[in-house]
Protein backbone atom coordinates (compact mmCIF):
# COMPACT_ATOMS: atom_id res chain seq x y z
CA UNK A 1 0.00 0.00 0.00
CA UNK A 2 2.75 2.47 0.60
CA UNK A 3 4.71 1.80 -2.71
CA UNK A 4 1.12 2.71 -4.77
CA UNK A 5 0.22 5.63 -2.48
CA UNK A 6 3.43 7.03 -0.79
CA UNK A 7 1.47 10.50 -0.67
CA UNK A 8 -1.70 9.40 0.80
CA UNK A 9 0.59 6.84 3.40
CA UNK A 10 2.88 9.40 4.66
CA UNK A 11 0.62 12.38 4.81
CA UNK A 12 -1.51 10.04 7.00
CA UNK A 13 0.95 9.17 9.38
CA UNK A 14 2.51 12.96 9.51
CA UNK A 15 -1.58 13.66 9.99
CA UNK A 16 -1.37 11.28 13.32
CA UNK A 17 1.40 11.69 14.62
CA UNK A 18 1.20 15.44 14.41
CA UNK A 19 -2.43 15.22 15.91
CA UNK A 20 -0.60 13.73 18.71
CA UNK A 21 2.31 16.35 19.19
CA UNK A 22 -0.83 19.12 19.11
CA UNK A 23 -3.14 17.07 21.48
CA UNK A 24 -0.21 16.70 24.44
CA UNK A 25 0.32 20.04 23.36
CA UNK A 26 -2.08 21.85 24.35
CA UNK A 27 -2.71 20.31 27.88
CA UNK A 28 1.36 21.40 28.12
CA UNK A 29 -0.04 25.07 26.97
CA UNK A 30 -2.64 25.40 29.64
CA UNK A 31 -0.29 23.87 32.18
CA UNK A 32 2.41 26.55 31.05
CA UNK A 33 0.50 29.22 30.91
CA UNK A 34 -1.04 28.33 34.42
CA UNK A 35 2.40 28.54 35.87
CA UNK A 36 4.19 31.20 34.39
CA UNK A 37 1.33 33.21 33.41
CA UNK A 38 -0.28 35.39 30.34
CA UNK A 39 3.12 37.81 30.71
CA UNK A 40 5.48 35.09 30.71
CA UNK A 41 4.09 33.50 27.87
CA UNK A 42 4.46 36.92 26.22
CA UNK A 43 8.18 36.90 27.20
CA UNK A 44 8.55 32.68 25.55
CA UNK A 45 6.81 33.77 22.54
CA UNK A 46 9.06 36.98 22.23
CA UNK A 47 12.12 34.62 21.86
CA UNK A 48 10.76 32.47 18.51
CA UNK A 49 10.91 35.13 15.81
CA UNK A 50 14.36 35.86 16.63
CA UNK A 51 15.36 31.93 16.89
CA UNK A 52 13.63 31.44 13.67
CA UNK A 53 16.43 33.76 12.10
CA UNK A 54 19.08 31.74 12.74
CA UNK A 55 16.72 28.43 12.08
CA UNK A 56 16.31 29.64 8.49
CA UNK A 57 20.30 30.47 8.06
CA UNK A 58 21.15 27.14 8.40
CA UNK A 59 18.43 24.22 8.88
CA UNK A 60 14.68 24.66 6.83
CA UNK A 61 16.15 25.58 3.79
CA UNK A 62 18.72 23.11 3.73
CA UNK A 63 16.22 20.63 4.80
CA UNK A 64 13.72 21.04 2.13
CA UNK A 65 16.11 21.20 -0.57
CA UNK A 66 17.78 17.53 0.43
CA UNK A 67 14.03 16.58 0.32
CA UNK A 68 13.84 18.05 -3.30
CA UNK A 69 17.02 16.36 -4.58
CA UNK A 70 16.54 13.08 -2.52
CA UNK A 71 13.20 12.96 -4.62
CA UNK A 72 14.09 14.01 -8.51
CA UNK A 73 16.93 11.58 -7.95
CA UNK A 74 14.59 8.82 -6.80
CA UNK A 75 12.27 9.34 -9.48
CA UNK A 76 15.41 8.62 -12.05
CA UNK A 77 15.71 5.50 -10.06
CA UNK A 78 19.70 6.34 -9.50
CA UNK A 79 21.40 4.15 -6.63
CA UNK A 80 22.17 5.73 -3.46
CA UNK A 81 19.35 8.36 -4.79
CA UNK A 82 20.42 11.39 -2.66
CA UNK A 83 22.87 10.43 -0.41
CA UNK A 84 25.29 12.66 -1.56
CA UNK A 85 23.16 15.51 -1.65
CA UNK A 86 22.41 14.51 2.16
CA UNK A 87 26.38 14.47 3.28
CA UNK A 88 26.57 17.75 0.96
CA UNK A 89 23.89 19.74 2.94
CA UNK A 90 24.69 18.07 6.56
CA UNK A 91 28.24 19.62 6.07
CA UNK A 92 26.70 22.96 5.10
CA UNK A 93 24.07 23.36 7.60
CA UNK A 94 26.29 21.81 10.88
CA UNK A 95 29.07 24.07 9.60
CA UNK A 96 26.29 27.45 9.60
CA UNK A 97 24.73 26.18 12.58
CA UNK A 98 27.57 26.33 14.75
CA UNK A 99 28.34 29.80 13.57
CA UNK A 100 24.92 30.60 14.49
CA UNK A 101 24.59 28.89 17.64
CA UNK A 102 27.87 30.83 19.07
CA UNK A 103 26.49 34.42 17.42
CA UNK A 104 23.36 34.22 19.31
CA UNK A 105 24.26 32.82 22.67
CA UNK A 106 27.68 35.63 22.62
CA UNK A 107 24.88 38.88 22.16
CA UNK A 108 21.95 37.21 23.38
CA UNK A 109 21.76 40.60 26.33
CA UNK A 110 22.43 42.59 22.94
CA UNK A 111 19.25 40.80 21.33
CA UNK A 112 16.98 40.96 24.23
CA UNK A 113 17.76 44.50 25.46
CA UNK A 114 17.88 46.18 22.70
CA UNK A 115 15.53 43.87 19.79
CA UNK A 116 13.26 42.43 21.78
CA UNK A 117 13.49 45.25 24.92
CA UNK A 118 12.67 42.34 26.73
CA UNK A 119 15.87 41.98 29.29
CA UNK A 120 14.17 38.83 30.95
CA UNK A 121 14.09 36.92 27.38
CA UNK A 122 18.23 36.91 27.57
CA UNK A 123 18.64 33.86 29.57
CA UNK A 124 16.15 31.92 27.26
CA UNK A 125 18.32 33.15 24.15
CA UNK A 126 20.97 31.67 24.95
CA UNK A 127 19.79 28.43 26.16
CA UNK A 128 17.95 28.23 22.92
CA UNK A 129 20.89 28.78 20.71
CA UNK A 130 22.50 25.50 22.07
CA UNK A 131 19.42 23.40 20.15
CA UNK A 132 20.52 24.99 16.61
CA UNK A 133 23.77 22.28 15.60
CA UNK A 134 21.16 19.54 17.09
CA UNK A 135 18.65 21.08 14.97
CA UNK A 136 20.85 21.08 11.81
CA UNK A 137 21.33 17.46 11.84
CA UNK A 138 17.73 16.49 12.52
CA UNK A 139 16.63 18.43 9.37
CA UNK A 140 18.88 17.09 6.81
CA UNK A 141 18.09 13.94 8.23
CA UNK A 142 13.95 14.61 8.28
CA UNK A 143 14.90 15.77 4.76
CA UNK A 144 16.62 12.91 3.60
CA UNK A 145 13.33 10.73 4.71
CA UNK A 146 10.80 12.89 3.48
CA UNK A 147 12.72 13.02 -0.51
CA UNK A 148 11.97 9.18 0.21
CA UNK A 149 8.84 9.23 1.23
CA UNK A 150 9.47 7.90 4.54
CA UNK A 151 7.71 9.58 7.31
CA UNK A 152 7.99 6.96 9.93
CA UNK A 153 11.04 8.24 11.75
CA UNK A 154 10.29 11.83 11.19
CA UNK A 155 6.85 11.53 12.54
CA UNK A 156 8.18 9.38 15.60
CA UNK A 157 11.05 11.82 16.38
CA UNK A 158 8.79 14.64 16.23
CA UNK A 159 6.06 12.71 18.60
CA UNK A 160 9.09 11.95 21.27
CA UNK A 161 10.19 15.66 21.22
CA UNK A 162 7.07 16.58 22.42
CA UNK A 163 6.59 13.80 24.98
CA UNK A 164 10.45 14.53 26.71
CA UNK A 165 9.83 18.05 26.51
CA UNK A 166 6.35 17.98 28.25
CA UNK A 167 7.62 15.44 30.91
CA UNK A 168 10.69 17.40 31.51
CA UNK A 169 9.14 20.64 31.88
CA UNK A 170 6.12 19.30 34.56
CA UNK A 171 9.01 17.81 36.10
CA UNK A 172 11.47 20.98 36.59
CA UNK A 173 7.96 22.74 37.48
CA UNK A 174 7.29 20.33 40.52
CA UNK A 175 10.58 20.73 41.60
CA UNK A 176 11.11 24.11 41.48
CA UNK A 177 8.06 24.95 43.05
CA UNK A 178 8.50 22.37 46.00
CA UNK A 179 11.62 24.43 46.64
CA UNK A 180 10.15 27.69 46.63
CA UNK A 181 11.55 29.02 43.56
CA UNK A 182 10.37 31.60 41.03
CA UNK A 183 9.26 29.80 37.56
CA UNK A 184 10.47 31.83 34.44
CA UNK A 185 10.48 30.96 31.02
CA UNK A 186 13.95 29.71 31.25
CA UNK A 187 13.19 26.23 32.32
CA UNK A 188 10.40 25.78 29.60
CA UNK A 189 13.09 26.83 26.96
CA UNK A 190 15.14 23.82 28.82
CA UNK A 191 12.81 21.69 28.11
CA UNK A 192 12.24 22.33 25.05
CA UNK A 193 15.93 21.62 23.96
CA UNK A 194 16.48 18.74 25.98
CA UNK A 195 13.76 17.24 23.51
CA UNK A 196 14.88 18.58 20.45
CA UNK A 197 18.42 16.75 21.65
CA UNK A 198 16.52 13.63 22.06
CA UNK A 199 14.37 14.09 18.69
CA UNK A 200 18.27 14.11 17.16
CA UNK A 201 19.17 11.11 18.72
CA UNK A 202 16.41 9.28 17.07
CA UNK A 203 17.05 10.40 13.93
CA UNK A 204 20.89 9.91 13.87
CA UNK A 205 20.35 6.10 15.42
CA UNK A 206 17.52 5.11 12.48
CA UNK A 207 19.75 6.76 10.22
CA UNK A 208 22.75 4.86 11.19
CA UNK A 209 20.64 1.82 10.79
CA UNK A 210 19.59 2.74 7.62
CA UNK A 211 22.76 3.48 6.49
CA UNK A 212 24.88 0.84 7.88
CA UNK A 213 21.82 -2.32 6.94
CA UNK A 214 22.58 -2.15 2.91
CA UNK A 215 18.92 -1.68 2.48
CA UNK A 216 18.85 1.68 0.97
CA UNK A 217 22.10 0.95 -1.16
CA UNK A 218 24.18 -1.16 -3.44
CA UNK A 219 27.37 0.67 -3.48
CA UNK A 220 29.11 3.20 -1.56
CA UNK A 221 27.69 6.74 -2.54
CA UNK A 222 30.16 9.00 -5.03
CA UNK A 223 30.39 11.86 -3.10
CA UNK A 224 30.96 15.07 -4.87
CA UNK A 225 30.99 17.65 -1.97
CA UNK A 226 31.35 21.12 -3.58
CA UNK A 227 29.59 20.35 -7.17
CA UNK A 228 25.98 18.63 -4.91
CA UNK A 229 26.82 22.17 -2.45
CA UNK A 230 26.79 24.01 -5.07
CA UNK A 231 23.41 23.09 -6.08
CA UNK A 232 21.80 22.74 -2.69
CA UNK A 233 22.69 26.60 -2.17
CA UNK A 234 20.88 27.40 -5.92
CA UNK A 235 18.01 25.79 -4.18
CA UNK A 236 18.36 26.67 -0.23
CA UNK A 237 19.50 30.28 -1.02
CA UNK A 238 15.95 32.00 -1.85
CA UNK A 239 14.28 29.51 0.38
CA UNK A 240 17.18 30.83 2.76
CA UNK A 241 16.46 34.38 1.33
CA UNK A 242 12.72 34.21 2.16
CA UNK A 243 12.39 32.57 5.54
CA UNK A 244 15.35 34.74 6.73
CA UNK A 245 13.04 38.34 5.53
CA UNK A 246 10.05 36.45 7.01
CA UNK A 247 11.55 35.52 10.30
CA UNK A 248 13.31 39.10 10.41
CA UNK A 249 9.33 40.69 9.46
CA UNK A 250 7.83 38.44 12.26
CA UNK A 251 10.44 39.36 14.61
CA UNK A 252 9.95 43.19 13.79
CA UNK A 253 6.00 42.57 14.22
CA UNK A 254 6.70 40.31 17.57
CA UNK A 255 8.79 43.40 19.07
CA UNK A 256 6.42 46.14 17.93
CA UNK A 257 3.29 44.95 18.77
CA UNK A 258 3.42 45.03 22.39
CA UNK A 259 5.35 48.84 21.94
CA UNK A 260 2.04 49.51 19.53
CA UNK A 261 -0.19 48.72 22.06
CA UNK A 262 1.34 50.43 24.70
CA UNK A 263 1.01 53.61 22.40
CA UNK A 264 -2.52 52.63 22.31
CA UNK A 265 -2.48 52.97 26.23
CA UNK A 266 -1.83 49.71 27.61
CA UNK A 267 1.01 49.53 30.40
CA UNK A 268 3.95 47.05 29.51
CA UNK A 269 2.81 43.95 31.50
CA UNK A 270 -0.92 44.04 29.99
CA UNK A 271 0.55 43.83 26.47
CA UNK A 272 2.83 41.59 26.75
CA UNK A 273 -0.23 39.96 27.90
CA UNK A 274 -2.31 40.29 25.39
CA UNK A 275 0.80 39.23 23.21
CA UNK A 276 0.66 35.84 25.07
CA UNK A 277 -2.86 35.27 24.81
CA UNK A 278 -2.79 35.85 21.26
CA UNK A 279 0.21 33.68 20.39
CA UNK A 280 0.06 30.98 23.32
CA UNK A 281 -3.36 30.24 23.54
CA UNK A 282 -5.59 31.64 20.17
CA UNK A 283 -3.19 30.67 17.58
CA UNK A 284 -2.43 27.41 18.57
CA UNK A 285 -6.06 27.00 18.09
CA UNK A 286 -6.34 27.56 14.94
CA UNK A 287 -3.01 26.00 13.27
CA UNK A 288 -4.25 22.86 15.23
CA UNK A 289 -6.07 21.31 12.15
CA UNK A 290 -3.59 22.84 9.75
CA UNK A 291 -1.50 19.49 11.16
CA UNK A 292 -3.39 17.65 8.47
CA UNK A 293 -2.51 20.13 5.67
CA UNK A 294 0.98 20.53 7.11
CA UNK A 295 1.33 16.94 6.30
CA UNK A 296 -0.11 16.95 3.00
CA UNK A 297 2.62 20.03 2.09
CA UNK A 298 5.54 18.18 3.14
CA UNK A 299 4.39 15.00 1.03
CA UNK A 300 3.26 17.26 -2.14
CA UNK A 301 6.77 18.92 -2.30
CA UNK A 302 8.76 15.57 -3.12
CA UNK A 303 6.04 14.22 -4.54
CA UNK A 304 5.37 17.62 -7.25
CA UNK A 305 9.10 17.14 -7.51
CA UNK A 306 9.23 13.53 -8.88
CA UNK A 307 6.46 14.34 -10.91
CA UNK A 308 8.66 17.15 -12.78
CA UNK A 309 11.20 14.78 -12.94
CA UNK A 310 8.95 12.21 -14.63
CA UNK A 311 7.71 15.31 -17.31
CA UNK A 312 4.10 13.78 -15.60
CA UNK A 313 2.15 17.02 -15.79
CA UNK A 314 -1.13 15.67 -15.17
CA UNK A 315 -0.20 14.24 -12.04
CA UNK A 316 1.31 17.35 -10.70
CA UNK A 317 -2.11 19.28 -11.86
CA UNK A 318 -4.80 15.88 -10.08
CA UNK A 319 -3.04 16.30 -7.27
CA UNK A 320 -2.98 19.68 -6.52
CA UNK A 321 -6.63 20.39 -7.69
CA UNK A 322 -7.25 17.52 -5.39
CA UNK A 323 -5.28 18.63 -1.96
CA UNK A 324 -6.79 22.23 -2.94
CA UNK A 325 -10.59 21.01 -2.70
CA UNK A 326 -9.65 19.30 0.48
CA UNK A 327 -8.09 22.31 2.08
CA UNK A 328 -10.86 24.12 1.40
CA UNK A 329 -12.99 21.45 2.72
CA UNK A 330 -11.60 21.61 6.21
CA UNK A 331 -10.69 25.09 6.09
CA UNK A 332 -14.49 25.67 5.94
CA UNK A 333 -15.83 23.27 8.56
CA UNK A 334 -12.78 25.16 11.31
CA UNK A 335 -14.47 28.40 10.51
CA UNK A 336 -17.47 26.93 11.45
CA UNK A 337 -16.57 25.27 14.30
CA UNK A 338 -14.33 28.16 16.00
CA UNK A 339 -16.61 30.97 15.40
CA UNK A 340 -19.66 29.01 16.62
CA UNK A 341 -18.00 28.00 19.77
CA UNK A 342 -14.45 29.92 20.19
CA UNK A 343 -15.52 31.86 22.96
CA UNK A 344 -16.25 28.43 24.98
CA UNK A 345 -12.79 27.01 23.70
CA UNK A 346 -10.93 30.19 25.66
CA UNK A 347 -13.39 30.17 28.52
CA UNK A 348 -13.45 26.42 29.43
CA UNK A 349 -9.98 25.32 28.08
CA UNK A 350 -7.69 28.79 29.37
CA UNK A 351 -10.40 30.20 31.57
CA UNK A 352 -9.60 33.18 29.32
CA UNK A 353 -12.64 35.22 27.49
CA UNK A 354 -10.11 37.33 25.81
CA UNK A 355 -8.21 34.14 23.92
CA UNK A 356 -11.81 32.96 22.93
CA UNK A 357 -12.87 36.52 21.75
CA UNK A 358 -9.25 35.92 19.37
CA UNK A 359 -10.10 32.19 18.24
CA UNK A 360 -13.72 33.60 17.35
CA UNK A 361 -11.87 36.30 14.83
CA UNK A 362 -9.11 34.14 13.54
CA UNK A 363 -11.52 31.66 12.53
CA UNK A 364 -11.84 33.33 9.20
CA UNK A 365 -8.32 32.66 8.76
CA UNK A 366 -8.71 29.32 8.13
CA UNK A 367 -9.44 28.48 4.74
CA UNK A 368 -7.25 30.72 3.14
CA UNK A 369 -4.00 29.55 5.72
CA UNK A 370 -4.41 26.22 4.86
CA UNK A 371 -4.57 26.91 1.17
CA UNK A 372 -1.47 29.02 1.31
CA UNK A 373 0.69 26.59 3.05
CA UNK A 374 -0.69 23.77 0.57
CA UNK A 375 0.18 25.58 -2.80
CA UNK A 376 3.10 27.17 -1.12
CA UNK A 377 4.38 23.52 -0.83
CA UNK A 378 3.64 23.14 -4.50
CA UNK A 379 5.77 26.00 -5.99
CA UNK A 380 8.26 24.93 -3.49
CA UNK A 381 7.99 21.57 -5.21
CA UNK A 382 8.43 22.85 -9.03
CA UNK A 383 11.59 24.85 -8.14
CA UNK A 384 10.17 28.28 -7.93
CA UNK A 385 11.31 29.45 -4.46
CA UNK A 386 11.48 32.87 -5.31
CA UNK A 387 8.40 33.21 -5.98
CA UNK A 388 6.97 32.00 -2.71
CA UNK A 389 9.36 34.53 -0.92
CA UNK A 390 8.26 38.18 -2.68
CA UNK A 391 5.08 37.22 -2.12
CA UNK A 392 5.22 35.96 1.39
CA UNK A 393 6.96 38.72 1.94
CA UNK A 394 4.35 40.90 0.24
CA UNK A 395 2.00 39.46 2.99
CA UNK A 396 3.95 39.69 5.93
CA UNK A 397 4.53 43.58 5.08
CA UNK A 398 0.47 44.04 4.99
CA UNK A 399 0.55 42.87 8.70
CA UNK A 400 3.37 45.15 9.54
CA UNK A 401 1.11 48.32 7.96
CA UNK A 402 -1.57 47.18 10.22
CA UNK A 403 0.65 46.77 13.11
CA UNK A 404 2.09 50.01 12.84
CA UNK A 405 -0.59 52.35 11.47
CA UNK A 406 -3.56 50.73 12.77
CA UNK A 407 -2.88 49.23 16.17
CA UNK A 408 -2.15 52.13 17.85
CA UNK A 409 -5.57 53.70 16.52
CA UNK A 410 -7.73 49.93 17.64
CA UNK A 411 -5.65 47.79 19.21
CA UNK A 412 -5.18 43.90 18.83
CA UNK A 413 -7.96 43.46 17.33
CA UNK A 414 -6.36 45.62 13.92
CA UNK A 415 -3.42 43.02 14.06
CA UNK A 416 -6.44 40.42 14.16
CA UNK A 417 -7.87 41.82 10.87
CA UNK A 418 -4.09 42.46 9.45
CA UNK A 419 -3.02 38.93 9.54
CA UNK A 420 -7.05 37.91 7.99
CA UNK A 421 -5.95 40.41 5.09
CA UNK A 422 -2.37 39.11 4.65
CA UNK A 423 -3.67 35.56 4.90
CA UNK A 424 -6.03 36.29 1.88
CA UNK A 425 -3.06 38.35 -0.36
CA UNK A 426 -0.98 34.88 -0.13
CA UNK A 427 -3.40 32.84 -0.95
CA UNK A 428 -4.64 34.41 -3.98
CA UNK A 429 -0.90 35.31 -5.13
CA UNK A 430 -0.22 32.04 -4.85
CA UNK A 431 -3.09 30.05 -6.92
CA UNK A 432 -2.77 33.25 -9.06
CA UNK A 433 0.77 31.81 -9.67
CA UNK A 434 0.47 28.27 -9.66
CA UNK A 435 -2.39 28.70 -12.52
CA UNK A 436 0.30 29.72 -14.79
CA UNK A 437 2.13 26.93 -14.16
CA UNK A 438 0.01 23.68 -13.24
CA UNK A 439 -3.51 23.40 -14.83
CA UNK A 440 -6.09 23.61 -11.96
CA UNK A 441 -9.38 22.13 -12.13
CA UNK A 442 -12.21 23.97 -9.60
CA UNK A 443 -15.78 24.41 -9.33
CA UNK A 444 -16.69 26.79 -6.78
CA UNK A 445 -20.58 25.44 -6.42
CA UNK A 446 -18.86 22.42 -6.13
CA UNK A 447 -16.20 23.11 -3.84
CA UNK A 448 -17.21 26.41 -1.71
CA UNK A 449 -21.15 26.60 -1.59
CA UNK A 450 -21.78 23.01 -1.18
CA UNK A 451 -19.36 22.79 1.94
CA UNK A 452 -20.82 26.11 3.13
CA UNK A 453 -24.60 24.47 2.89
CA UNK A 454 -23.13 21.33 4.32
CA UNK A 455 -21.62 23.42 7.59
CA UNK A 456 -24.92 25.26 7.83
CA UNK A 457 -26.95 22.36 8.24
CA UNK A 458 -24.74 20.64 10.55
CA UNK A 459 -24.67 23.83 13.06
CA UNK A 460 -28.34 24.07 12.87
CA UNK A 461 -28.55 20.10 13.49
CA UNK A 462 -25.91 19.98 16.74
CA UNK A 463 -27.62 23.72 17.99
CA UNK A 464 -31.27 21.40 17.97
CA UNK A 465 -29.83 19.21 19.73
CA UNK A 466 -27.89 20.99 22.08
CA UNK A 467 -31.12 22.09 23.51
CA UNK A 468 -31.91 18.24 25.21
CA UNK A 469 -28.75 18.14 26.88
CA UNK A 470 -29.25 18.16 30.39
CA UNK A 471 -27.72 20.89 32.30
CA UNK A 472 -25.75 17.81 34.63
CA UNK A 473 -23.37 17.03 32.15
CA UNK A 474 -19.73 18.61 32.10
CA UNK A 475 -19.83 22.00 29.56
CA UNK A 476 -16.14 20.75 28.42
CA UNK A 477 -17.78 17.35 27.38
CA UNK A 478 -20.36 19.10 25.79
CA UNK A 479 -18.44 21.47 23.84
CA UNK A 480 -15.90 18.53 22.92
CA UNK A 481 -19.77 16.77 21.70
CA UNK A 482 -21.19 19.52 19.47
CA UNK A 483 -17.65 19.96 17.54
CA UNK A 484 -17.47 16.28 17.28
CA UNK A 485 -20.97 16.16 16.04
CA UNK A 486 -20.73 19.02 13.48
CA UNK A 487 -17.69 17.22 11.97
CA UNK A 488 -19.80 14.28 11.64
CA UNK A 489 -22.69 15.57 9.81
CA UNK A 490 -20.56 17.84 7.83
CA UNK A 491 -18.06 14.83 6.45
CA UNK A 492 -21.57 12.77 6.28
CA UNK A 493 -23.50 15.69 3.77
CA UNK A 494 -20.16 16.01 1.92
CA UNK A 495 -19.92 12.15 1.31
CA UNK A 496 -23.47 11.85 0.32
CA UNK A 497 -23.36 14.61 -2.15
CA UNK A 498 -20.41 13.51 -3.66
CA UNK A 499 -19.85 13.53 -7.38
CA UNK A 500 -18.27 9.82 -8.87
CA UNK A 501 -14.47 11.99 -9.37
CA UNK A 502 -14.16 15.19 -7.54
CA UNK A 503 -13.56 18.35 -10.44
CA UNK A 504 -9.57 17.37 -10.35
CA UNK A 505 -10.24 14.02 -11.83
CA UNK A 506 -12.88 14.67 -14.71
CA UNK A 507 -10.57 15.15 -16.80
Amino acid sequence: MRKRNPLVIGALILTVSGLLTRFIGFFYRIFLTRVIGAEGMGIYQLIFPVYGIFFSLCCGPIQTAISRYVAAETAKKEKNAGRNFFYAGLLLSLSLSFLCAAFLYRFSDLIAVHMLMEPRAAAALQLISLSIPVNAIHSCIVGYYYGHKKTGIPAFSQLAEQIVRVIAVWLMANVMISQGKTLTVTFAVAGMVLGEVVSALVTVIAAFITFSSGHDTEAKPKLHLCSNMKKILYLAIPLTANRMVLSVLQSAEAIMIPSRLQKFGMANADALSVYGVLTGMALPFILFPSTLTNSISVMLLPDVAQSQSANDGGKISRVTSLTMGYCLYIGILCTGIFVNYGQDMGELIFNNSTAGTYIMTLAWLCPFLYLATTVGSVINGLGKTGITFVQNVIGLSVRLIFVLLLIPKYGIIAYLWGMLVSELVVAFLHIHSLKKRVKLYFSALYQIVRPVLALCAAIWITRTFSGFVPSSIPAYIVLAGSCLLIALIYVAVLFVTRREREPAADR
